[in-house]
């Protein structure tokens, strides 16, 4: 059985593939499984976009299992912005490094207790009997006062968990997938397709 999961990003696809490693499945990005289509996300919540976006793959390869995930950045302090507009917000082409700055700045007068935040990610999967399955993970923290570490992407440097008094792109790799939003939507989500392939088997 194939996995799709529909993304570009290196740096997700090597999350994805630690975790779903044990599935007794090949797991491929949408390149790798050569489809190249620009997916609309016009969906109001990340379970809508991540629906959106594995339905529009799974019509391109309805044999496989298409996985999408949908996942965000939601700071309190700025009523949950970015939201479900993370990847373009002020811009999708605006590198993480002046995205991660404007929100520090927004957040210059906040107070401490003011700064929580959460990474949200919801994963859906297309099946090839067409049910569509989907989980969801979220990690708590708050928004450092000063970007740090190199691991990770996107957000991971302004992210900090007070649990490792560090922020997530100062985890390794192993304590990244163990705590956050898409470790924790994506072990629920293998969950589910463990019973799934149960049932193929039958």
């Amino acid at each position: 059985m194939k996995i799709v999961f529909a993304t570009g990003n290196a740096g997700k696809m090597k999350e994805i593939r630690m975790i779903l490693a044990d599935l007794n499945a090949e797991v491929l990005s949408m390149k790798e499984a050569g489809i190249d289509i620009d997916v609309v996300e016009d969906g109001v919540t990340f379970e809508e976009n991540a629906i959106i976006k594995a339905k529009a793959v799974h019509a391109c390869i309805p044999d496989a299992i298409v996985l999408a995930d949908d996942s965000g950045l939601e700071v309190d302090y700025l009523d949950k912005q970015p939201g479900v507009y993370s990847a373009r917000y002020m811009g999708e082409d605006t590198p993480y490094e002046i995205k991660n700055a404007a929100i520090i700045r927004k957040l210059v007068h906040a107070k401490e207790e003011e700064r929580t935040a959460r990474f949200v990610s919801v994963i859906a999967a297309a099946l090839p009997d067409g049910r569509v399955l989907t989980t969801e993970g979220t990690i708590e923290g708050t928004i450092a006062h000063q970007a740090a570490g190199e691991g990770g992407f996107g957000y991971d440097p302004i992210f900090y968990v007070p649990e490792f008094r560090a922020t997530t792109a100062e985890l390794t790799a192993e304590q990244k997938n163990a705590v956050s939003h898409r470790g924790k939507a994506l072990r629920a989500m293998k969950r589910k397709l463990a019973v799934y392939f149960e049932e193929l088997e039958g």
